[in-house]
């Protein structure tokens, strides 16, 4: 509420009308700036799981292992072919050895010495393909192990311990990044708000509204709002908030000036024949100051401080 205008004196106050603001009560939601899943990076069955709901994690933390058994026939039968294969290179090479040997005394051709290099240099390459297939294998099977993509809190874990998964499904959800409020008002209201107003919120700190979407969903305006130190502990919990969403004209008198008798308010107003008490109806009460609805005219030089007068209960 704005503060009190007027003309003051010693313990009295000349109301005048003020610039207030009016404040639209909505709830708004505590999100996670970012949801990142964790997706297995192999199809198989997930043999061990090792966060649940709740937990926080840092960058590159193993959270589940996934294990495909046919991983490890594939890299038996790999290993099988690489030994055949380096037999027959052995084979292979101890030949050109030959070959050279007998080059030399004259005994073999050099058509034939190239033949056996030839072959020699084809196994050499088959024995480095089978090798280079058996290192991707190796590579998928460390990949069963899901790792955290970024620093964060656990927010759900839909699979559990034997269950199937397939390659690129979420093993779990994180949230990352802080959290803010998110709000959505009724589309009547959209002129109303603008980046950088203050927001008040209920039992916390003020905050301020950072971002308003321009896409208006089932006729509702959505708008975020950064909240220093805003609690996380909760997703998706509901807070009460307040939006500045237009001024009016109003007269406000000190909380002090009003006294309360019988279930009536009255206000200490100054007239020619000295101080009286006139009903008033009160509207919001904000900061000391108290709005008056009806009772009061601007002009009405009032009491700052009412007085203890006997009789009644104040």
């Amino acid at each position: 509420m704005a503060v009190l205008g007027g003309v003051a004196r010693a313990e009295s106050l000349t109301v005048q009308p003020v610039e207030v603001t009016d404040w639209k009560a909505v709830y708004a939601r505590i999100e996670a700036r970012d949801r990142v899943p964790a997706r297995a990076r192999i199809g198989g069955v997930l043999v061990d799981l090792q966060v649940g709901e709740g937990d926080t994690v840092t960058e590159g933390q193993p959270l589940a292992r996934i294990v495909d058994d046919k991983l490890a026939f594939q890299l038996s039968a790999l290993e099988s072919q690489k030994a055949a294969v380096a037999a027959q290179l052995a084979n292979a090479t101890s030949e050109v050895r030959r070959g050279e040997e007998l080059l030399k005394q004259g005994v073999t051709t050099a058509q034939r010495l190239d033949a056996l290099r030839t072959q020699a240099d084809v196994l050499a390459g088959q024995l480095a393909a089978i090798e280079a297939q058996a290192q991707v294998t190796r590579q998928s099977q460390t990949e069963g192990v899901v790792l955290a993509p970024a620093a964060g809190r656990v927010l759900d874990v839909p699979l559990s311990r034997g269950a199937v998964v397939m390659a690129g499904e979420a093993v779990a959800t994180l949230a990352v990044g802080g959290s803010f409020l998110r709000l959505a008002v009724p589309e009547r209201l959209a002129g109303a708000l603008h980046e950088g107003d203050a927001i008040r919120i209920e039992g916390m700190a003020g905050g301020k509204l950072v971002k308003i979407y321009p896409l208006i969903e089932n006729g509702r305006v959505v708008a975020d709002v950064e909240v220093p130190d805003l609690p996380d502990g909760f997703v998706d919990a509901r807070v009460l908030v307040r939006l500045p969403v237009g001024h009016h004209a109003a007269l406000v008198v000190p909380q002090a000036a009003i006294v309360t008798r019988d279930g009536l308010d009255f206000v200490a107003v100054e007239g020619a024949a000295g101080a009286e008490m006139r009903v008033v109806v009160p509207g919001t009460r904000e900061v000391g100051q108290v709005e008056i609805l009806t009772g009061l005219v601007a002009g009405d030089v009032v009491m700052t401080q009412a007085p203890k007068a006997g009789g009644g209960d104040e």
